[in-house]
C-alpha cells in the first residue's frame, strides 16, 4: 500500500509522482519499442494508427479538457495539417521568381503544419472567446464545414475529390513514411508532444488554462487574462492537431476531403471523453478504443440480422450512443474507471464505496451561469 503526502509544493507539479512511475513507463517504453519485432506488419500499422490519434486527442484534450472550450471542429485542423504536409513535400510551391517549385524535407514540412494549423486555431479563437458550451461547439461546428468546403472546392491546390497524392519521405535511403521507421517516427513524436503538454501544464500558462476551465469567475478574479489563455489554448490545440494531420497524411498515402468530415471531428471528441477527459492518458487510451471499435463492429455485423448490420449510419448512432453513455455512468472515462481499481487495491480492505460518489455541491455563481 502506498500513500503519498505533500510536504512542499514541488509534488504539485512533479512529472514523475514516486519512483514507481520510473519502472513501469520504463518497461512499457521497453514494450514499445520492441513491438515492430516481435509483430507483424498489420499491427505495426494499427499501433501507428493509435499513436497519430492520440497526438490528435492530446490536441484536443488540451482545449476540452484542461480548458473547458468544446470543439467540435478540430477535423479542419486535422486536414490543414495533412494537406499543408502534402503540398510541401509534394508539389512544393511555387514562387514567381523561380523556375522550379520549392519542395521542403519532412522535417521542415511537419513543423510548418503545424504552424499553419495553429494559426488557422487562432483565427478561430479569437472571435468565438465570449462563447462557451453549446455556442462554441456549434462555432467550430461551422467552421469544420466551411474548412471541408475549401478542401473539395480549392482544387488547384487539393485536388478537390479527385484527391491528393502524398509524397514519401526519405532521410538517406530509409524511407520514414512507412513500416517499422515510420512507427518510431510516429512514437517519438507522441513521446515529444506528452513531454511538451506535461510541461505546459506545470507553466502558469496551463494553470490557467485549469482555473478557467474550473471556474472563469474565479480565474478572471485571480488576474487571468480570459482572452488571452483562450487564445493561446485554441492555437496550441489546433498545432498539435495539425502535427498529428500530418502524420496522417503519410499514414494513408492519399488524402481526400471524406477524410475530414465532421465526423472525424465527433470521433476527437469520443475518444477524450471515452479516454478520460482531463488527462493525457485519457488520450491514449480514447486513441486505442476509437480505433479498435470500428474493428469490433465488423466482427458484430456477421453476429447480427443482416437488416441491422446493413443499416446506413450505423456507426456514428454506436459512436454517439457511447458517449451519452459514457457521459452518464462514467464521466472520467477508462483512466477514471482504472484509477478507481487502482485506488481500491491502494486501500483494500478499508475502501468504501462512497469515496467516488459525485457531490452535487456547486459555486452559486456557476450554478447560475
Amino acid at each position: 500500500m502506498r500513500f503519498l503526502f505533500k510536504t512542499d509544493y514541488d509534488q504539485d507539479i512533479r512529472i514523475a509522482k514516486h519512483s514507481g512511475y520510473y519502472w513501469s513507463y520504463g518497461i512499457l517504453l521497453l514494450a514499445v519499442l520492441a513491438a515492430p519485432y516481435a509483430l507483424d506488419g498489420y499491427y505495426i500499422g494499427q499501433m501507428t494508427q493509435v499513436y497519430i490519434f492520440a497526438i490528435a486527442g492530446i490536441g484536443l484534450m488540451l482545449l476540452t479538457g484542461y480548458t473547458g472550450l468544446v470543439s467540435l471542429g478540430h477535423a479542419a485542423f486535422f486536414g490543414i495539417g495533412a494537406y499543408t504536409e502534402a503540398v510541401l513535400t509534394g508539389a512544393g510551391i511555387h514562387l514567381p521568381f523561380m523556375d522550379e517549385p520549392i519542395v521542403f524535407s519532412f522535417v521542415v514540412a511537419m513543423p510548418v503544419a503545424a504552424i499553419f494549423a495553429g494559426i488557422a486555431g487562432v483565427v478561430v479563437g479569437i472571435p468565438v472567446l465570449k462563447l462557451t458550451g453549446i455556442y462554441l461547439a456549434i462555432a467550430t461546428f461551422a467552421f469544420a464545414i466551411v474548412i471541408e468546403e475549401v478542401f473539395s472546392r480549392w482544387e488547384s491546390v487539393t485536388n478537390g475529390y479527385t484527391g491528393l497524392l502524398v509524397a514519401s519521405i526519405y532521410i538517406g535511403d530509409i524511407n520514414f513514411g512507412s513500416g517499422v521507421p515510420f512507427y518510431f517516427l510516429c512514437l517519438g513524436l507522441l513521446i515529444l508532444v506528452i513531454l511538451f503538454s506535461l510541461n505546459l501544464l506545470r507553466s502558469p500558462t496551463g494553470r490557467a488554462m485549469i482555473a478557467i476551465r474550473d471556474s472563469e469567475i474565479s480565474a478572471q478574479s485571480m488576474g487571468v487574462n480570459l482572452a488571452q489563455v483562450k487564445t493561446i489554448a485554441f492555437g496550441l490545440s489546433a498545432g498539435v492537431t495539425g502535427l498529428a494531420g500530418a502524420l496522417f497524411a503519410h499514414k494513408l498515402g492519399f488524402l481526400s476531403p471524406e477524410s475530414f468530415t465532421v465526423l472525424q471531428s465527433i470521433e476527437f471528441l469520443v475518444l477524450i471523453v471515452v479516454g478520460g477527459i482531463g488527462s493525457l492518458h485519457g488520450a491514449v487510451y480514447g486513441a486505442m478504443f476509437v480505433l479498435a471499435l470500428p474493428q469490433a463492429l465488423a466482427i458484430a455485423r456477421d453476429y447480427v440480422p443482416t437488416e441491422i448490420a446493413q443499416m446506413p449510419g450505423i456507426e456514428p448512432f454506436i459512436f454517439g450512443l457511447l458517449l451519452v453513455l459514457v457521459i452518464i455512468f462514467e464521466p472520467y472515462g477508462i483512466y477514471g474507471r482504472w484509477l478507481k481499481v487502482k485506488h481500491y487495491f491502494q486501500m483494500f480492505p478499508i475502501y468504501k464505496k462512497s469515496t467516488f460518489k459525485r457531490q452535487k455541491a456547486y459555486m452559486k455563481s456557476e450554478r447560475l451561469k
